[in-house]
């Protein structure tokens, strides 16, 4: 039975329902074809110069994580994933097809699909995307932008604590309508290590594993907890590494080239994007920056402070909001 979904601005069409998308909007026109459990019928039996390995991501050991190549002059991508999972795209990010090894399961195959390899499909399509997540105050976004690490989903979790509806958790996607530049929302959870877990909700066993392999939790957005409608991005807090020392977070100004050149790092699926897509990326951040402030964040690493982390974000973001707009 397929099943249609709205996500990261995508009408999405799958051969079987996905996990973990249940109750969001159908989309009104479709953009992107899913199937999962089987490969494109040209893929059978290709030799093995018809694929050209271009990028491998590795771990801190320098183990693969993922293998990216080319398959057939260019005609389609493979997505490889050392955990088994496999998730191939047409060269117009129109068709995307996963399948799973023994050992993985639909579960895990659809986290894939729905993390990086979605943030691929995006970008071939020529939409910048950060890696960051998002939260809705009023009738505005701000973005949370920092590397693996930084308490960007931590943070996302915070806010929709403090009920704020959250956007995003890890991808998010840019809108690009010309005057606005708005985030589109993506998927209904929130993802926490069993230490954020613990912290903010008093046992890793409060919330769900992802997939019964995985030790990462599921925070599921329901209700109001989700925003559900695209918001113009309105500012961008920069998370710092969290430190010790600091009693009461800290939350300085960045200057437009600065923020710039953290953006461009922190672009989601940045390795895969050529010449043209760069320039286009370039030119929608820097657009941005010039009407959106950006802020460095310096906060507690103790977790249990997160309410206040939350708090004095959301008073510098009424307090950008008040100041004059320049003449």
């Amino acid at each position: 039975m397929s099943a249609s979904y709205s996500v990261c601005g995508l009408g999405l069409q799958a051969n079987v329902p996905l996990a973990g998308l249940k109750g969001l909007p159908a989309p009104r026109h479709v953009d992107l074809r899913v199937t999962l459990g089987s490969m494109p019928a040209d893929l059978d039996g290709i030799p093995a110069n018809a694929a050209c390995e271009y990028f491998t991501e590795r771990d801190e050991q320098g183990r693969p994580t993922l293998r990216v190549s080319r398959l057939i002059a260019g005609r389609y991508y493979r997505l490889a994933y050392s955990a088994g999972i496999t998730v191939v795209v047409d060269s117009s990010g129109d068709e995307v097809w996963t399948t799973w090894a023994d050992g993985a399961t639909e579960e895990e195959a659809v986290s894939y699909l729905l993390g990086s390899a979605l943030g691929f499909v995006l970008r071939l399509r020529g939409v910048t995307c950060l890696h960051a997540s998002a939260i809705a105050i009023g009738d505005r976004a701000i973005a949370l932008v920092g590397p693996s690490g930084s308490g960007k989903s931590s943070t996302a979790a915070g806010f929709a604590r403090l009920g704020h509806a959250v956007l995003t958790d890890d991808l998010a996607a840019l809108c690009d309508s010309g005057d606005r530049i708005r985030i589109q929302p993506a998927l209904p959870r929130v993802y926490l290590w069993p230490e954020s877990a613990q912290s903010m909700f008093g046992s890793p066993d409060s919330l769900p594993r992802i997939t019964p392999n995985w030790d990462k939790r599921r925070l599921d957005l329901v209700g109001e907890a989700f925003q559900r409608e695209p918001l113009p991005l309105a500012a961008i807090y920069f998370l710092a590494e969290r430190t010790s020392g600091c009693a009461a977070p800290v939350i300085d100004a960045m200057s437009p080239a600065v923020a710039l050149i953290n953006l461009v790092a922190d672009s989601h699926a940045s390795e895969f994007v050529d010449r043209p897509q760069r320039a286009q990326e370039f030119d929608v951040l820097a657009r941005l920056l010039r009407d959106v402030p950006s802020r460095r964040v310096t906060a507690n690493e103790d977790l249990s402070r997160m309410p206040q982390l939350c708090e004095a974000i959301v008073r510098d973001f009424h307090a950008i909001a008040a100041e004059p707009v320049p003449a």
